[in-house]
C-alpha cells in the first residue's frame, strides 16, 4: 500500500497550481471540498464517538504518517502537539521545489469544517511553520 506521505509534494504543487490559475480562494475551496466530500470517516467517527473517535482517527493517521507528536485527550478536550509535521519535513527536504506558502492552513480548513458543526471548538496554533510545529486543540462546547 502506498503511504499518504508519497503524495505530499503533489499536494503542495496542486495548491500552487490552483493559486496561480485561480487565486487563494480556489485553494481554500478545494480544501473545503476535501473536507466535505472525502473526510466522511473522521466525521462519522466524531459523530458516533466524540473525542474517542478523534483518538481513533488521528491515532491511525498520525502513526501512518510517522508524525513526531503527542496526543492528549480528556473527556472534554483533544489536543495534538505536533513537534515535527512529517509533511512539512518532506517539503523542507525537497530541494527541487518550494512548498506552497500557505500549506499548513489546509489542516485548519479541513478539520474545522468537521468539528465546529459537530459541537466542538477548533483552534490551531502555528508555533513554527518552517519546522512543522503546531498545536491543535479541540474542545466540546
Amino acid at each position: 500500500m502506498i503511504s499518504c506521505t508519497e503524495f505530499i509534494m503533489a499536494y503542495s504543487e496542486l495548491f500552487k497550481f490552483l493559486h496561480e490559475r485561480h487565486g487563494h480562494a480556489a485553494v481554500v475551496k478545494f480544501w473545503e471540498g476535501i473536507s466535505d466530500e472525502f473526510l466522511w470517516n473522521l466525521r462519522d467517527l466524531v459523530k458516533a464517538k466524540g473525542i474517542q473517535g478523534m483518538k481513533e482517527y488521528w491515532g491511525h493517521t498520525l502513526t501512518e504518517e510517522g508524525a513526531d507528536c503527542k496526543v492528549e485527550a480528556t473527556e472534554d478536550t483533544f489536543t495534538i502537539h505536533m513537534h515535527r509535521c512529517p509533511s512539512v519535513g518532506i517539503l523542507r527536504r525537497a530541494t527541487h521545489m518550494q512548498r506552497y506558502p500557505d500549506y499548513c492552513n489546509h489542516c485548519d480548513t479541513l478539520y474545522r469544517r468537521i468539528m465546529e458543526p459537530l459541537g466542538f471548538s477548533y483552534e490551531i496554533e502555528y508555533l513554527d511553520e518552517q519546522a512543522g510545529h503546531c498545536r491543535v486543540t479541540i474542545r466540546k462546547r
